[in-house]
């Protein structure tokens, strides 16, 4: 059997069978969830990073040179890229592999480019469960480079260990492109392609607009005329929340300056989330998150393949579009019927 096999094999000759475990898990052939049952008790060496920001912000070449920089520190990688789909073949187009050339045949590095198949969170669906194969196959690091596609792209977030933001000084007013919530899920900020004019102006406004969220952002500066205010405001009380101060970083991907603080840094992340509980409480939603995936997906399943509901709507059709009945309605007695246990 397909899976039984890849399960003896993948320690031993990881190369050679990842690429059908993560297509089996990918495509959700037969068998994929036992195969991700058989692998979860291996998960949790792998520091998973996610990288993500604006289309043209210069990811795929960040994500090529923090694997060089691993490479170079004899930690193995895998690389999770994310690709849009293409309209005429529904796969990934594959652009971010032909940027990673450089590490693309280092025995050390194994890159996946997956299509978004319609995800609109920058993310194939089936991301999160390609990245635990991964993880149990052994690897040090792992790192998910998203799609581009602005401020929707939140749920890396919830997938990875750190996440990376990256934005460069054109990309218009830095205190937009920090809106929506991405502020919330970065734990290192990247100003790309720092040699170009405006970088140090953006770095400057988001580690202004880091200190409003936290309450400090002024705290060191003189009021108006140089007045004394009379009191002193203390920031807020340290927590688990509050360990990790995300870096503002100036990188120039392209020749790779400034990429060994953000490897260092990464890495002062995760030590720092581990001590503060931060990291296992990331790791418990992730969990959590995912079971309730699987059984939505389930649930879903069961649903269209097994019970008669397809039939059933398919059979009201016709009053639905003569305004005689509301999906609505149909919808409901789809599921009244299920909690009744009855296959509708």
């Amino acid at each position: 059997m397909e899976i039984e096999s890849i399960l003896a094999d993948l320690s031993v000759d990881r190369s050679a069978l990842l690429a059908r475990a993560i297509s089996i898990v990918e495509n959700g052939r037969p068998g994929f969830e036992e195969l991700l049952t058989a692998l979860h008790p291996k998960l949790g060496r792998a520091h998973r990073v996610g990288v993500t920001g604006p289309p043209g912000a210069g990811k795929s070449t960040l994500t090529h040179q923090i694997a060089a920089e691993y490479r170079r520190r004899g930690l193995t990688v895998a690389i999770v890229a994310v690709d849009p789909t293409s309209p005429f073949t529904g796969g990934a187009l594959l652009g971010d592999r032909v940027r990673m050339e450089g590490v693309s045949l280092d025995p050390g590095v194994f890159i996946r480019s997956m299509a978004t198949r319609g995800s609109l969170g920058g993310l194939a669906t089936s991301t999160r469960e390609v990245c635990d194969v991964l993880d149990a196959a052994g690897f040090d690091r792992i790192l998910i480079e998203t799609v581009g596609v602005g401020q929707s792209e939140l749920d890396v977030g919830r997938m990875a260990d750190s996440t990376v933001l990256v934005l460069v000084p054109e990309s218009g007013d830095g205190i937009q492109t920090l809106k929506s919530g991405i502020m919330e899920i970065a734990d290192l900020f990247i100003v790309n392609k720092a040699d170009r004019p405006g970088a140090e102006k953006l770095q400057h406004e988001i580690e202004v607009t880091l200190g409003i969220r936290k309450g400090n952002a002024f705290r060191r500066i003189r009021s108006h005329h140089g007045a004394s205010l009379g009191r002193r405001v203390e920031p807020p009380a340290a927590g688990p929340e509050a360990a990790w101060e995300p870096p503002v970083l100036l990188v120039t991907a392209t020749n790779g300056l400034g990429v060994e603080v953000v490897v260092e840094k990464l890495a002062a992340h995760l030590e720092t989330a581990t001590r503060s509980g931060d990291l296992g409480y990331r790791r418990r939603q992730r969990v959590l998150l995912r079971t309730r995936e699987v059984v939505g997906r389930m649930l879903e399943r069961w649903v269209w393949r097994e019970s008669r509901a397809e039939r059933l709507i398919g059979d009201r059709v016709d009053e639905m579009v003569a305004g005689k009945i509301s999906p609505y309605q149909v919808a409901a007695d789809v599921v009244a019927g299920l909690k009744e246990g009855a296959r509708v």
